[in-house]
């Protein structure tokens, strides 16, 4: 465990966070399956998208791991066998989008992962590859992993997908469909949730030169027999561990400037810097990045469908703001590495702040939050969101500090930078 020191922070600072996790697991994949040799450039390399990594690799793929950059040597859709379970930890990403992945392969491919992971629901992706002649299914009949996909020339077709729980279902479709034969026409009966995720994927995939057409977020369109073009790739910094640190402005009434992010970004989360805002925060668009500095925080009423990761750091900030803060539409928080929802309650509470959740969002009356020891549930996202609170409170220690090496290995060193 690690106590968060209350002492002086900047009055300005400035701090640069890792590649977006969302876009690294990504253009892996899509560089796995190019034309030929890809180099990636700001990649994160941290718990999750090393699990990708190593998965890729089981499948045949070619990574060398330099110290600036990877270079994946493209597959052009032809993946090995493997015969050993895909072990992919606590990592949802890794899981759903790798699902859709092995069926591009061949045989039989086994995916697992942690006690959590097996929890955490699948069933819509398997439901949605079955409707395109993919085996696939939950070896315990419930819906979650372990699962078996059988790897084979994937026809192809029309298919319906429910999305309500997450959005990585319809991205895991999405970055097989121009190695399926007949190409892939996708509607989406429930949801999306998360919706720039979607826009993410779609963003790599146009990247590498695959024709995306769509409707909205309700039907989309891929011709097979597309290839992903080989070429050298750039990993934009990541928007949620960002608002980490635009957070801390909040809460402290500093300024900090988060180095090369800008509002054009498709990471939804960039937006975190917009309810910032309502809430009494100044926001400043830079060349090289962009700052919130911080002032009186009041209570804001906001839909958080399209940026789940922010929730837990939201949350905190509304600890300090003035009345209650209500967070709607995020149901699928709790099937995340925890129940995130519950987790933030339950933390909250400790530090005397009146929360509650309901099954689709959460309700913070703001105050005076005291010391307390916090629970992270192995929850990398409840470590770095409760951590902030210890830049304004003394008595925030952090429990099993190290599970933010799921996403930002080096946050707590960056961390410290904050401070005077």
């Amino acid at each position: 465990m690690i106590e968060i020191k209350s002492q002086k922070i900047k009055k300005s600072a400035e701090v640069a966070v890792p590649g977006s996790k969302s876009y690294t697991h990504r253009i892996l994949i899509a560089a796995a399956l190019s034309d030929g040799i890809c180099t990636i450039h700001n990649a994160l390399k941290s718990e999750d998208t090393l699990l990708t990594l190593s998965a890729l690799r089981q499948f045949g793929v070619r990574i060398e791991d330099c110290d600036d950059r990877l270079i994946v040597h493209g597959t052009n859709g032809v993946l090995k066998p493997c015969s050993d379970p895909v072990y992919l930890g606590n990592s949802g990403t890794s899981m759903r989008l790798l699902t859709g992945v092995a069926a591009l392969g061949s045989g039989m491919y086994t995916l697992t992962g942690t006690e959590r992971m097996l929890e955490r629901p699948i069933q819509n992706l398997l439901d949605g590859l079955e409707q395109i002649g993919v085996f696939a299914r939950s070896v315990n009949k419930n819906g979650c992993p372990p699962v078996e996909i059988r790897g084979e020339k994937v026809k192809g077709g029309a298919l319906s997908l429910k999305c309500k729980i997450s959005s990585q279902y319809l991205s895991s479709l999405l970055l097989i469909a121009p190695y399926t034969q007949e190409g892939l026409e996708i509607t989406v009966t429930e949801g999306p949730v998360s919706r720039p995720y979607v826009d993410m994927t779609v963003d790599i995939m146009t990247r590498l030169g695959i024709d995306v057409v769509r409707d909205g977020y309700r039907l989309f369109t891929i011709h097979g027999h597309q290839a992903y073009r080989a070429g050298s790739y750039m990993v934009e910094p990541d928007c949620s561990q960002a608002g980490y640190f635009w957070a801390a402005a909040a809460i402290t009434g500093s300024r900090i400037k988060v180095k090369g992010i800008t509002k054009t970004s498709h990471q939804g989360d960039v937006r975190f810097t917009e309810i910032l805002e309502t809430m009494g925060c100044r926001i400043f668009h830079e060349k090289d990045g962009i700052a919130v500095s911080g002032g009186p925080l009041s209570a804001v009423e906001v839909d958080m469908a399209d940026m789940p990761d922010i929730v837990p750091t939201l949350a905190v900030v509304a600890a300090f703001a003035r009345g209650t803060t209500l967070i709607k539409n995020v149901a699928h928080l709790k099937a995340k590495e925890s129940d995130r929802l519950t987790a933030v309650v339950n933390e909250l509470s400790k530090m005397d702040i009146k929360a509650s959740c309901t099954d689709t969002g959460l309700s913070i009356k703001g105050g005076r939050p005291s010391g307390a020891v916090i629970d992270t549930y192995g929850d990398h996202r409840i470590a770095m969101s409760f951590a902030l609170a210890g830049l304004k409170v003394p008595g925030i220690v952090i429990r099993d500090e190290k599970c933010v090496e799921k996403s930002f290995p080096d946050f707590w060193n960056v961390f410290e930078n904050l401070y005077a």
